[in-house]
């Protein structure tokens, strides 16, 4: 049974991070944060897809200055990725932003570490710390020969004694390998220590296809631990897919509930319909709908019934009919061809009533 692990409550702009907190869906920008209108237009459309905080890269001092433009056109928490150098984290604390995201394996100097920290806490400004298996501290990496689960902590080990040096925890972890199993071994043993929010992910997980399978296997298996506070789909490409693949984890392990859920069978050679052709159009139709709708297509009748009998709604197909139900009752028999027009007609009748 799912029991989440109670960590810290983080606030990062108006977004609550831990504690009892949904578990947030964020993302990262990957416009040059110097072309303010192409980052807006972009952030915009990752709001209206659900992200609920978003991270822009500021590599130089330029990007420094757009961050409060960016920052009063947008309505989510806006968080500056540093790296490197550690006064370009001051200057994003300066020009106001809602975090700030750092890599202890980057900026190796504790010293500097510790002035961004010193510089956040006079703002009550919250840091994620991320733990990268890309930019672990080469004195790690001697020591373990490769990137090791227990290499990762150590990193971690390290960040959180600087953090209670200078009493200082509004603070968000990550801990990412591009191994999925070394992630997952890493925050169960982060998270068995510390009560501090992980911001789960895979770090470079890839393109669509693989990165998918890599995330939902990894951020899955540790959300049902009860791990994980906030997490980040990585892949190359827009950025508005790793979001929706994000709500569609938490919807899987029933998290979080946003949009349609749509069921449809693999068909086989009962199956007498384009199935395919038919759950794209479908699909097509309802993609705009943010209610939390369970639709079943169903190609035969071995499963299709039963499937479609305890969605909210669903069409069962046999041969060239189907039956359509809604909350368990049969609404009709109808054709192939009208069947499909009366499944959106009662979807949309029941999204608006809400």
């Amino acid at each position: 049974m799912y029991t989440r692990k109670q960590t810290k409550s983080i606030k990062v702009g108006n977004l609550l991070i831990g504690g009892n907190a949904p578990i947030s869906v964020q993302s990262m920008t990957n416009t040059d944060t110097k072309n303010i209108p192409d980052t807006v237009s972009q952030i915009k459309r990752m709001e209206k897809e659900g992200c609920e905080l978003v991270r822009v890269a500021v590599p130089d001092l330029e990007s420094c200055y757009s961050l409060p433009l960016i920052k009063k056109e947008i309505n989510i928490p806006l968080v500056a990725d540093v790296h490197y150098d550690y006064k370009l984290a001051l200057k994003s604390i300066e020009f106001g932003v809602d975090g700030l995201r750092i890599n202890p394996g980057n900026i190796r100097n504790y010293e500097k570490i510790k002035l961004i920290i010193n510089s956040a806490k006079k703002k009550n400004l919250p840091i994620r710390f991320g733990i990268n298996s890309g930019s672990l501290d080469n004195d790690i990496l001697k020591k373990y020969k490769k990137i090791t689960p227990q290499a990762l902590m150590e990193s971690a080990d390290n960040m959180v004694k600087i953090l209670e040096e200078v009493n200082y925890h509004n603070i968000i972890f990550s801990i990412k390998s591009t191994n999925v199993i070394d992630t997952i071994e890493a925050n169960y043993i982060f998270a068995s220590k510390y009560d501090y929010p992980l911001h789960l992910g895979i770090t470079e997980a890839g393109p669509p296809f693989q990165g998918i399978i890599k995330s939902s296997v990894g951020i899955g298996s540790l959300l049902f631990q009860g791990i994980g506070d906030t997490i980040r789909v990585s892949l190359t490409c827009d950025p508005i897919e790793e979001i929706k693949v994000g709500y569609e984890i938490l919807k899987a392990l029933h998290l979080r509930q946003r949009g349609t859920n749509l069921i449809s069978c693999p068909t086989c050679g009962r199956c007498k319909v384009d199935l395919n052709k038919i759950i794209k159009k479908v699909e097509r139709q309802i993609c705009n709908i943010d209610q939390p709708l369970t639709i079943a297509v169903m190609g035969c009748m071995v499963n299709g019934p039963g499937e479609a009998r305890e969605a909210d709604i669903g069409i069962a197909y046999h041969e060239k009919t189907g039956v359509l139900f809604k909350k368990g009752k049969i609404l009709g028999k109808f054709s192939e061809k009208v069947i499909v027009k009366k499944l959106i007609e009662e979807i949309k009748n029941m999204s608006d009533k809400i």
